[in-house]
This record gives C-alpha cells, sequence and structure tokens, in this order.
C-alpha cells in the first residue's frame, strides 16, 4: 500500500516483484495478507494525517499480519511510526533499496525455494497495470524553503543506466507498454555518476524496445539546451512536467525557487517551437506565506498567459522543519480556498481549450481498462480519452488509433471510435 508521489509507486512495484521472486504471492485483500508493507508520505500535514491513518487502518483490518512501514513519514518521524498499533518494522528511505532483505531477516519470512515464482509471473499486468513506474534516482540537492521531502530523502544517489535499462526490458518482456521515469530530483540524474538526464532518456531509446518512454516531473532549471531533440524519436513521449509553484517572482523569491517567470516563459516557448504537440503540465502551491493579493493575480495572469494543460493545486500547509514553516504572512484557510478554487476554474477552462485542439484528429491511445462505456487509456501527449469500439474485441492493453470526436464534459476527457484495430497491434503485447 502506497501514498504519495510517483517514486512512492515505483518502489513499491520494486518490492512486489522482490517479495515474488523470494517465493512470496501477492493479494489485493488486506485480510488475507500475511504481511503488509506501507510506503508513507510527508508532503503536507494532510499526507502525514492520511500515512497514519492508513497504518491505524491496516492494523484493525488485519491485527495478525506483520506491518512494515517506509516513506517519507516513517523517515522523519521514526519513533512516531513505530509507536502506532500493529507495526513490528519502521525503515527509513535510507535503506529503502534493502527493504525486502531487511524484512526477511528481521522478520523471518524464509519461504522454501521451490515455491519460488518465476520472474514472468510476477508482472504487473496480472495486477491490472500497463505503465510501469522506473525509479532512477533519490534524493535532492536543493533546499526549496516549502520541501520537507529533501529532508526526508537525503542526498542524491542514481541508478546506475544498465540497470534501469535491463528492468525496462524486463519489464516489457512481461508486455509492459510504457515506462514513466521517476525521482525526487530527476533533473538532477547522474550528478554522482558522470551522467546526465539526457544521456539517460537517449540509452534507453537506443536499448530498449519500449514503445513509450516518458519522464516525472522534472524541474525547469534542469533541461539542458539540447533536450528538445530528444522529442525527435516518437517514442518519448510529448508531455513534460515542470513545476512553477508560482507565477509571481516575489514569491518564487521566498519560496527558493531557481526558475523566474521569464525564464519559465522562455522554456515553454522552445518547447512548443520544437515539440508543436507537447503537453505542459504544472504544480502550483496556493497562499503560500505573505502571498498578497497581487501576487496572487500575477499567478493567475501567468497560469493563464502559459496556457498550462492540466494543473496540480497545492493549498500551502506548513511542515516543520522547512524554512518557510517560520515565514510571517499566514494567510487564513478561507483565502486560500477562495484561490483555490479561482485556480480550479482557470485550470478547467485551460484543459478544455486544450482538448478542443484534438478533435477531429486520430491519435494512438494506449488503453490501459474498460468497463461497459467504453475503453479508457492516454494519447501520446498524456490527455485521458474515452474510446468506444463496438466490435466487442478486448483492447486492454494495446495501442490503437482513435478518432477524436468530441470531449466529454463532466470529466474533461478526449471521446472518440477506435479504428483499424488489428493493424495497430504493437509488438510484445500480451494475447489475452
Amino acid at each position: 500500500m502506497t501514498l504519495g508521489c510517483r517514486l512512492n509507486e515505483a518502489e513499491m512495484e520494486t518490492w512486489s516483484r522482490d517479495f515474488q521472486l523470494l517465493g512470496h504471492a501477492m493479494t489485493k485483500q488486506v485480510e488475507e495478507a500475511d504481511l503488509l508493507v506501507v510506503n508513507t508520505c510527508a508532503v503536507t500535514e494532510e499526507a502525514v494525517r492520511k500515512s497514519r491513518k492508513l497504518l491505524s487502518r491496516s492494523s484493525r483490518q488485519n491485527p495478525n499480519a506483520r506491518l512494515v512501514v517506509s516513506g517519507c513519514y516513517a523517515s522523519l518521524n521514526p519513533d512516531a511510526a513505530a509507536e502506532i498499533e500493529g507495526v513490528d518494522l519502521v525503515i527509513n528511505n535510507q535503506d529503502k533499496g534493502r527493504l525486502v532483505e531487511i524484512v526477511s531477516e528481521r522478520l523471518d519470512l524464509s519461504v522454501m525455494p521451490q515455491s519460488a515464482t518465476e520472474p514472468d509471473a510476477t508482472g504487473l499486468l496480472s495486477r491490472g497495470h500497463q505503465r510501469a513506474f522506473i525509479k532512477v534516482q533519490d534524493g535532492c540537492r536543493y533546499r526549496c524553503s516549502f520541501c520537507i521531502v529533501t529532508l526526508a530523502r537525503g542526498e542524491e544517489c542514481s541508478r546506475p543506466a544498465a540497470e534501469i535499462i535491463a528492468e525496462i526490458n524486463q519489464l516489457q518482456n512481461q508486455g509492459i507498454q510504457e515506462a514513466v521515469l521517476t525521482g525526487v530530483h530527476i533533473g538532477g540524474y547522474g550528478a554522482d555518476i558522470d551522467a546526465s538526464i539526457a544521456e539517460l532518456i537517449r540509452r534507453i531509446l537506443r536499448e530498449t524496445d519500449i514503445p513509450r518512454l516518458r519522464i516525472g516531473s522534472i524541474e525547469p532549471w534542469d533541461l539542458p539546451e539540447d533536450f528538445w531533440t530528444l522529442f525527435d524519436n516518437p517514442r518519448f513521449m510529448p508531455h513534460l512536467h515542470l513545476p512553477l509553484q508560482s507565477g509571481s517572482d516575489s514569491v518564487l523569491r521566498r519560496m527558493a525557487r531557481r526558475c523566474r517567470r521569464d525564464e519559465y516563459r522562455r522554456l515553454v516557448d522552445q518547447a512548443r517551437e520544437h515539440v508543436p504537440d507537447i503537453n505542459i503540465t504544472t504544480d502550483i502551491i496556493v497562499g503560500f506565506p505573505g502571498e498578497t493579493e497581487e501576487e496572487w493575480q500575477e499567478t493567475l495572469e501567468f497560469v493563464e498567459e502559459i496556457g498550462f494543460g492540466d494543473l496540480h493545486i497545492f493549498a500551502y500547509s506548513p511542515r516543520q522543519g522547512t524554512k518557510a514553516a517560520s515565514l510571517p504572512g499566514v494567510l487564513s484557510r478561507e483565502t486560500k480556498r477562495q484561490r483555490s478554487q479561482a485556480l480550479h476554474q482557470l485550470g478547467e477552462r485551460l484543459k478544455r481549450k486544450a482538448l478542443q485542439h484534438h478533435l477531429g484528429h486520430t491519435l494512438p491511445i494506449l488503453i490501459e481498462g474498460g468497463d461497459e462505456h467504453g475503453w479508457g487509456g492516454y494519447t501520446p501527449n498524456y490527455l485521458r480519452v474515452k474510446a468506444t469500439e463496438p466490435g466487442g474485441v478486448d483492447l486492454k492493453n494495446r495501442i490503437v488509433k482513435v478518432l477524436i470526436s468530441g470531449i466529454d464534459e463532466a470529466s474533461l476527457q478526449l471521446q472518440g471510435a477506435v479504428r483499424n484495430i488489428e493493424v495497430e497491434r504493437t509488438p510484445g503485447t500480451l494475447k489475452r
């Protein structure tokens, strides 16, 4: 069980594979488990509350299971985590890479060798996932004034490229169609091993055949000049999540961010010049300490000027241990609520505008699942699509062409119909 970022999810998937290789079986039912592993989050006080609640609920649902807790909350508050009823073992972020080994040793989880599962049986597809999150690095060298995660994750540590490539090849052999590179500070990849994120992406595209490769959230100041040429390869998906946090330079200074409005604007212009169909999404923190009405209006105006495809909006909450927690000018909950609401409305309007550009186009969609109402998946530039297919064919985990014909206003998703199913089958797709 995991809370928080994609990096947490990537770590959970790695542990799952490693446990299965030792002979343990996975279950989706908490009540059936002999071992529960919870990967916690501490990015906000609300995330801490949810982490503690999940641990307590897990213990109540299955008091007989051994309960292991890791993640950022466990690393920042190990004593408090250990005191939660039912917790048997706390593993900090620095030891995450050895979690399966540590758990097996300390909790005596020995399994008969003959019961160990084969690697191909541990795939994500068996658990309903078509996209794999690949952890490429951990830690961050920067100290944005609002961020507790850099303290929880520690120093930067990059995985060797050969190890990452081997993992992607293994996952593709199991039928995975898309890999997403994740980390705390992805743009800092390789600083400790004389490499770079751009070099890693080039190697992955050269040494794997994964149909789709994405990159997770990357800081604007980490993009090298030649980054845009990576998109010349159609397997590198045209979507970038570039955290902005505020559209006011004065707020950005208080946040200790390393990118200002003019620099951010220039990067977006370069992106759209070199990759016309790129989708730029971002994070915005609402109600940072001291945020004046003028600064807030600067953010609204800048967000509209850039025209983001989607916004992740966070109302500021103080985190003990960060510089921002001691800043003056704390805003009221009502002010943050009103500003969040205004930004959500703007974000919906911008997203609708972005979706409209795709009407009438035929796009390759990775189908991730379906129900009686149709199939769901994503465009290369990470827009959600609802697709109909009248022939009754199982499309899950297939990349198919979809003619975009409309927008679902309730969910703000594209709608369309599947075309030429058989010829769009992608090599490596598992047959059902």
